[in-house]
């Protein structure tokens, strides 16, 4: 595991087309803010496990990729809303 410290504003590269800056830190949390293309899916670890937990109880772990399509889905649409 590799291990950085960085200050509000400054940014990690991840390859070459994904971004991570800290925006803020507000007591124990660090507010990130990811630039990454499109192709590439970005999740909250406990979001991504409960997923992959539901497709396996299903018997249907091929379709994790598709479920995670169609909740990035829903979950832009209800940002949108906002």
């Amino acid at each position: 595991m590799l291990v950085l410290k960085r200050k509000v504003g400054e940014t990690i590269m991840i390859g070459d087309g994904i971004e991570v800056q800290v925006l803020s830190v507000e007591g124990e949390t660090v507010k990130l803010g990811f630039n990454a293309p499109s192709s590439v899916q970005i999740l909250r670890k406990e979001l991504f496990e409960m997923i992959r937990q539901e497709n396996i109880h299903a018997g249907k772990p091929e379709t994790v990729g598709q479920t995670l399509v169609n909740l990035l889905r829903e979950v832009k649409i209800k940002s949108d809303k906002e």
